[in-house]
């Protein structure tokens, strides 16, 4: 190989480029060689390799006196400080994962390691062992290896972490913590309901008290919460469209509307003209209720705590009977049960959703309006529903077949 001892680089037989620096161990000088830079990318000229060098050695010296500064900190060190400064203005359903993942699997197993101390193969393994020999569903699994990097992250930000050892964990594409390999069987979570059984969904709901829900996931793919935080001032009839702005939540024991969870969930939607006469003849069937049973609706009326704070009449909601009574996200769980009795139908509110946005990406609808009817923050989400196999895709795959 070809050296330059001046500079502290060499060039490889493979026609890379490598560099040599002094390091710090435990009080005694060691030399080290490296071929990649900070960032694991191979050094391909002189040139990066001497910049890669003069990286290294500034981040060394950078290391030696944060690790002089800095105390050792514990994975429950660094957890316990997130709460207390990292997750301000974090949604109240996230927070509550979080702690609840921490109290009942990470703290007893990691929570007084030293962060420095744990490797890519331990936190590795540990999901393969969630994934693989607990049974754990794959989107659960996901949910740990995100705490993973949020407290990585915590401890990197705070100076807990050297950037080569944050690199090898959270950036590095070679060596940083993944998922283990998908079961060849593993649920895509995408179901999506035929012809046939929307048939019979469709007459199942008719006349019920649920009928309204039904027909917002059937025909705008609402979220369950969202069509239950649903106000009839969301709704602009003249336009054909209804604004996403809020979702409803229980939280602490009461009955909330709050905040989407994120900025792209809150979107203005369209309806067609089946759901748009539905809710014309709902909302003037509440008009009319203010007359004929305002007794019972001073009697069944549920507060509610607003976004704001403040107390708010249930009446304002679309989901709420004439005569006042509330309907909540727990409403649909009879139906659920019913559902899978008398039709044998397997069915969740949420597979309603992936009905809509599969059927819509069946009519060829473009991916960035697919992503925001759906409210995604990421197109990567919204693709789901252009692969997902539905039964009518396959009838026109069918089709197609025959017209070679």
């Amino acid at each position: 190989m070809s050296k330059n001892n001046k500079k502290g680089i060499y060039q490889l037989p493979n026609g890379l480029w490598g560099f040599r620096i002094s390091i710090n161990i435990n009080g005694k000088k060691t030399d080290i060689k490296r071929t990649k830079d900070e960032f694991g990318q191979p050094l391909k000229t002189e040139k990066s390799a001497l910049k890669a060098r003069e990286t290294a050695i500034r981040l060394e010296y950078s290391n030696f006196y944060k690790k002089a500064e800095k105390p050792r900190m514990t994975v429950k060190d660094i957890y316990k400080e997130y709460c207390k400064t990292g997750r301000t203005g974090k949604a109240y359903a996230t927070i509550k994962k979080q702690d609840s993942l921490w109290k009942n699997h990470l703290a007893d197993k990691f929570g007084k390691r030293y962060i420095d101390d744990i490797s890519v193969s331990e936190i590795s393994d540990y999901l393969t062992h969630l994934y693989y020999d607990e049974g754990r569903a794959y989107k659960y699994v996901e949910s740990f290896l995100k705490m993973f990097y949020l407290i990585f992250g915590q401890a990197y930000s705070r100076n807990y972490l050297d950037i080569e050892i944050y690199n090898t964990l959270c950036v590095n594409k070679s060596t940083k913590i993944s998922m283990p390999k998908m079961k060849i069987d593993e649920d895509t979570d995408i179901v999506v309901f035929n012809q046939s059984e929307l048939d019979s969904l469709d007459s199942y709901f008719k006349g019920t008290n649920a009928e309204t829900a039904y027909m917002l996931g059937r025909y705008c793919g609402l979220r369950i919460n969202e069509c239950y935080g649903l106000k009839w001032s969301d709704i602009d009839f003249e336009n054909n469209s209804i604004r996403i702005e809020r979702q409803m939540a229980y939280q602490d024991g009461l009955i909330r509307l709050v905040p989407l969870k994120t900025r792209n969930a809150k979107r203005t939607i369209y309806m067609c003209d089946k759901l748009k006469e539905h809710l014309l003849k709902v909302y003037e069937q509440y008009h009319q209720a203010e007359k004929t049973l305002t007794a019972q609706r001073q009697q069944n009326q549920t507060m509610i705590i607003n976004t704001n704070g403040n107390l708010a009449a249930s009446i304002i909601l679309v989901n709420t009977l004439p005569n006042g009574k509330i309907q909540t996200v727990n409403s649909m769980k009879y139906h659920t049960r019913m559902i899978k009795q008398t039709l044998g139908i397997s069915f969740k509110y949420h597979y309603l959703r992936h009905t809509y946005g599969t059927r819509l990406a069946e009519l060829n609808t473009p991916t960035h309006i697919l992503c925001n009817q759906m409210g995604h923050g990421s197109g990567r989400v919204t693709e789901q529903y252009y692969l997902a196999v539905s039964k009518n895709g396959i009838d026109i795959l069918k089709d197609k077949i025959d017209n070679l």
